[in-house]
């Protein structure tokens, strides 16, 4: 028990805080204002009203400053929503994303633009890089890879003939949940789920759950609607799906690889300048002769040029003929890229840069 000394103790340090949390909001609404005055002056000028590169450049001179105790991965999720909320003030800012609400590209959504933007689910990877193609929302947040199952073919297919760059990346880390309405596992006769999900989950699902049906659906969120209402299914989903439909979590964290991750781009009409981290995605074709590829590679290893994903696909318009995807460390206007660039030119039948964006680290871009 505590004494009444600590009791005192106690509420002198809690109106402290109090009286702190007053100025933060005072200088918050202060920071605001400011806000919308540098918004009327961008419309003014015809701007855009979000700037990626300075939120990169608060974050990286606020965890700089930071000496603790606050972490800088909790400060980066507070700044996170404060440029959110400063970012609607200035103007709505849609992004699209490959819905429905509480998937995992949702979570990397919300991840990457807080939770005052304005989220536009669709229904699939097309149906996003429409959005943004009409100018209907400012971005789009799609799949790219995953850790366990690899790369997400649609989404590069797409981008052969979009004119649409990649400003940015997303790591969401993968957390999947066993859930249902009652809350009871006796209650579960079938499961719902992406096929992705269930591959990730299989070993756990084989040991717990072996003689109950799997149903393969759209998407984890849509699993989880389903389980709402269906009482004798249960879902395998993100806790916020779990939130959103009302659902009781039976069994936390079943995926089988625990260090699991998917990999989100973000998409936009216009390119971002650098920033001193980039990473840079590359698109191209090659004649069909021996050691091809070998030569095409040749010039990034020649300026020094670190090369962190090489993926290929059928280019679907001649038998035989493959377009590569390379991911890159740089940025496409740094000297020693841009070079590399214009050799690789040279030898390849199409080449196209995808975008140069800041390069998000490992664990959630924090």
């Amino acid at each position: 028990m505590t004494t009444e000394k600590e009791n005192k103790g106690i509420a002198q340090l809690r109106r402290q805080i109090d009286t702190l949390d007053d100025q933060v909001l005072a200088l918050l609404n202060k920071r605001a204002g400011i806000v919308v005055r540098i918004g009327k002056l961008k419309k003014a000028k015809r701007s855009d009203l979000h700037a990626p590169v300075r939120e990169m450049e608060i974050y990286d001179r606020l965890s700089r400053l930071n000496k603790g105790p606050f972490p800088n991965e909790a400060l980066r999720a507070v700044y996170r929503e404060i440029l959110s909320a400063s970012l609607s003030l200035e103007g709505p800012l849609k992004v699209a994303y490959l819905g429905p609400k509480a998937t995992f590209t949702h979570l990397a959504s919300l991840r990457q633009f807080g939770f005052s933007a304005s989220y536009v689910p669709v229904n699939s990877i097309k149906e996003v890089f429409s959005e943004v193609e009409r100018g209907r929302a400012e971005y789009g947040v799609v799949p790219i890879e995953n850790s366990t199952e690899g790369v997400v073919n649609h989404t590069l297919d797409m981008f052969v003939d979009s004119p649409l760059k990649i400003v940015g990346e997303v790591m969401q880390e993968v957390s999947h949940h066993l859930m249902n309405k009652s809350g009871r596992m006796e209650d579960v006769k079938s499961l719902y789920s992406h096929p992705h999900a269930i591959a990730q989950c299989r070993v756990w699902l084989e040991n717990h759950l072996p003689n109950v049906p799997t149903r393969e659906v759209s998407s984890t969120a849509r699993a989880a609607e389903l389980c709402n209402e269906d009482p004798s299914a249960a879902a395998i989903a993100s806790e916020l799906a779990a939130q959103l439909y009302g659902l009781s979590i039976l069994q936390k964290r079943i995926e089988d690889n625990i260090h699991n991750f998917t990999r989100f781009l973000v998409i936009s009409r216009k390119s971002l300048g650098r920033t001193g981290r980039d990473k840079t995605s590359i698109m191209f074709t090659i004649r069909d002769r021996v050691g091809a590829l070998h030569d095409m590679l040749k010039p990034f290893s020649q300026y020094g040029i670190n090369l962190t994903k090489i993926e290929s696909r059928p280019s679907r318009k001649k038998a035989w003929e493959y377009i590569f995807f390379v991911d890159l460390e740089g940025h496409h206007q740094d000297e020693k890229v841009k070079k590399a660039l214009e050799q690789l030119h040279e030898q390849c039948l199409f080449l196209k840069v995808l975008g140069s964006y800041p390069a998000a680290k490992e664990k959630g871009n924090e």
